[in-house]
């Protein structure tokens, strides 16, 4: 059915491009190797994680617009990453309707291999909240001075194993998932961001789940600083206590010209007695979550041409009370045009 809605959507925007104006055409591509400890998972090394997305885009006219994004997942399956039509009433207000990238962070919308410097995700993308999440729904966004502002209502998330494991693209109960960010730009250097999402997530609509997040980033001639936060509550049923989870990185890049270091810091911590492995429902409760680890992360960024990347990562990954040897060497190759 996705594959099916993507074709006919790239029809659509087509011929209404030919129609009405240009199409714009826009790609990448990734793919990773990587190399790990004898107790990680890629203790004989392994050449995946390859994605390659294509991006549509283009104005009816100045004010209405359109976007399709269909990237290849797990497996090698296409999925469409967004899918939304547009209003441009001025810079303060503007409307989407379809399937977006949720605005929580900075990281969710703009995670693309050609625009990050780390290969892997920093924690706490892909454990408090699912790796390129989206929704379908409506979504406002705009610029009001340093002001910039986006809220959002879609199908929110759903209860899962994990977090993780939220993604849907149906409402599983008649709440609707409502949330927001403001990011404020004191300076051209300096942006600050705080984000609010609040949804129930079970089936019978009687559970909440919040997320609450912060993000900064400092960007200067020969650097730049960025760091995220985000706290997650779990409303769960009695007798289980509400289950807790944060997560947060720092990174700082140098500008070396082709070459660039990175380093960054990532922590991650999670706490819920009912979910977990083995999870299926209200009914059946997992044999719960408990984490609590941590990662360095040292990198090298080489950029010959401003559409190709080489990196190289060593993520150096600690785990609580445990002692394991699960480093992972990892390479990525990225390209967009």
């Amino acid at each position: 059915m996705i594959k099916r809605l993507a074709v006919l959507f790239i029809i659509g925007i087509v011929a209404g491009g030919t129609a009405f104006g240009q199409v714009h055409m826009n790609g990448y591509f990734s793919m990773d190797f990587l190399k790990g400890q004898k107790q990680s998972s890629y203790a004989h090394g392994s050449t995946e994680n390859i994605r390659a997305g294509l991006i549509f885009s283009g104005e009816w006219t100045p004010q209405f617009s359109y976007a399709l994004e269909v990237q290849t997942k797990e497996a090698m399956r296409p999925e469409i990453e967004q899918a939304w039509a547009g209003f441009a009433a001025s810079e303060a207000f503007q409307l989407k309707l379809g399937l977006y990238l949720v605005p929580f962070g900075k990281y969710n919308a703009s995670g693309r291999a050609f625009q990050t410097s780390l290969v892997e995700s920093p924690y706490p993308v892909g454990e408090l909240f699912p790796s390129s999440w989206r929704d379908l729904g409506v979504l406002v966004e705009g610029k009001i001075g340093f002001l910039q502002y986006a809220a959002y209502m879609g199908n929110g998330l759903a209860e899962g194993e994990n977090l993780r494991a939220g993604q849907q693209f149906k409402d599983n109960n008649s709440d609707k998932g409502k949330g927001v960010r403001l990011g404020f730009t004191p300076s051209q250097s300096l942006e600050i961001g705080v984000s609010y999402y609040k949804g129930k997530y079970d089936d019978t609509d009687e559970r909440n789940l919040s997320l609450q997040g912060l993000d900064a980033t400092w960007t200067a001639t020969n650097f730049n600083i960025k760091a995220e936060y985000s706290r997650a509550l779990m409303d769960n049923p009695a007798p289980f206590s509400r289950g807790k989870a944060e997560g947060f990185f720092v990174q700082l890049w140098l500008n070396l010209g082709n070459l660039s270091p990175v380093v960054a810091y990532e922590k991650s911590r999670y706490e819920d007695a009912f979910h977990g492995p083995g999870f299926a429902s209200p009914l059946q409760s997992g044999l719960g979550m408990f984490s609590d680890h941590s990662r360095w992360a040292f990198g090298l960024v080489y950029s010959p041409h401003q559409n190709f990347l080489l990196k190289v990562e060593y993520n150096v990954n600690r785990e609580k009370n445990l002692e394991l040897q699960d480093n992972i060497f990892r390479a990525q190759v990225a390209v967009h045009f």
